[in-house]
């Protein structure tokens, strides 16, 4: 079974192509205009074992807000598509990843019900890069992941003082998460609804 999908998402403020491969080998493919996001979706590709494209061009003269959002809706659409039914997932996963001095917990389900808690204050000072990255937009990232893939998605800070390294522990962290909630161990659906 290939769990693999491919999404292309066009408004009239961003352009974004997506390919993802569920059991790739952690390979990936990413460009999206703010190096600093960039890389943390690189880390969310290499550290959840995905292979994984993202190309977007956004309207970044006006602010970075719209691509961030819009890759998180367009790269959540591309895991629903992925894991199909979910039949045999482990669907439940979590783990606490530090980074240096941060340490932030994850916590998971593949539940079908969108739902984020997002409990992670940050020092204040955005990512100098060109152009700037901002703190605020990683809960924006993940808000819009979270309802277009139907996800529940706990992320938790429970120490940092470098805004970098807690941005890429959370990275991380839900790359750990997802890896471990997608792996395949049988063939039943693990609910007792009988769907997800």
């Amino acid at each position: 079974m290939s769990r693999t999908a491919a999404n292309q998402r066009t408004t009239k403020e961003t352009e974004i192509d997506i390919v993802l491969d569920l059991d790739g080998s952690g390979q990936t493919d990413i460009d999206t205009g703010l190096p600093f996001f960039s890389h943390m979706l690189d880390q969310l590709g290499r550290h959840g074992g995905f292979d994984l494209k993202v190309h977007a061009t956004g309207d970044l003269e006006i602010d970075a807000h719209h691509t961030v959002e819009d890759v998180g809706i367009a790269l959540g659409e591309t895991f629903r598509v992925a894991w199909g039914d979910k039949r045999g997932v482990r669907r439940f996963a979590s783990n606490c990843v530090p980074l240096d001095e941060a340490a932030v917990e994850v916590v998971l389900d593949l539940s079908g019900r969108p739902y984020l808690h997002y409990e992670v204050e940050f020092p204040g000072e955005k990512i100098l890069g060109d152009p700037p990255f901002d703190p605020q937009l990683v809960e924006e990232f993940w808000r819009a992941f979270v309802m277009a893939s139907g996800i529940t998605l706990h992320v938790v800070c429970r120490r940092g003082k470098n805004t970098h390294h807690i941005i890429e522990a959370n990275f991380k962290g839900v790359a750990r998460a997802l890896r471990d909630a997608v792996r395949v161990e049988g063939d039943t659906l693990p609910s007792t609804k009988g769907t997800l």
